[in-house]
């Protein structure tokens, strides 16, 4: 039973991260998440439901498009299957417990900001708003202890990304001050600190990786919102387990 449920999640996810690729790729845009049908970027053909099964399709086509041989990005099948495996494991991390609502919400939000955010380096205001909708309600049926600590995380996130974005003097982008908000009020207060460390170290390790390969030059912008996926994630999953091994050294 166990396995059958597990393999459930796992399908749904899949399901899901291919609908969150879509989001993430046409929200920014301001083009309609239901229509036109998914076509190849190339050659602009439309795309036939055998297509379109996530992760199957990309590999049995061997990441081309079947009409013009054009390279398909692996971005859109590494969402699918790592949303897969998130909302498959999540449970056996936090239990099944009222707290999924909490889990899956993230795991979707984090997603689509990923997406949107490698690709325009932008990170909808419409994608925040309606998780900030989401997640005020999932707090009430999930409250945290003490109840406003969701509301000064909320607070401590966006100030903090602000002051960092006037020092920097537009080294930080608008959408990732209110992704910061947004977050603050799944993490509270003390968790939304720890999420900002494990960001700028996860961006600190893509940039330096980016700039020693070459993809990226000297002063030349990257997208923060992926590095702020993973210091969530990592946050969200692994805070007590890392806080616990920091104080065991200084026992």
């Amino acid at each position: 039973m166990i396995v059958v449920l597990h393999s459930y999640l796992f399908l749904v996810g899949l399901a899901l991260g291919s609908f969150y690729n879509v989001v993430g790729h046409r929200v920014p845009i301001k083009r309609s998440i239901v229509a036109p049908r998914s076509s190849c970027p190339n050659c602009k053909r439309e795309l036939s439901a055998l297509e379109l099964i996530p992760v199957f399709s990309y590999l049995v086509q061997r990441g081309k498009c079947k009409g013009c041989s054009s390279r398909i990005s692996p971005i859109y099948a590494t969402n699918e299957f790592v949303t897969a495996c998130l909302f498959t494991i999540t449970p056996f991390l936090v239990g099944w417990s009222k707290e999924l609502l909490i889990s899956y919400g993230l795991i979707s939000l984090l997603v689509i900001v990923f997406v949107s955010d490698i690709l325009y380096m932008l990170i909808p205001d419409k994608v925040l708003l309606f998780f900030t909708a989401y997640f005020i309600v999932a707090r009430i049926i999930v409250p945290m202890n003490p109840w406003y600590s969701p509301l000064i995380g909320a607070t401590a996130g966006f100030l903090l990304l602000l002051l960092i974005a006037v020092i920097s003097k537009g080294g930080m982008g608008g959408g990732d001050i209110k992704l910061f908000a947004v977050l603050g009020l799944i993490f509270g207060f003390q968790e939304i600190l720890l999420v900002f460390f494990f960001s700028t170290l996860c961006g600190s390790i893509i940039g330096i990786a980016a700039l020693l390969s070459g993809k990226v030059k000297r002063k030349q912008h990257i997208p923060f919102g992926p590095s702020i996926a993973l210091g969530a994630i990592i946050t969200y999953f692994y805070a007590k387990p890392i806080i616990d091994w920091y104080f065991s050294f200084l026992s």
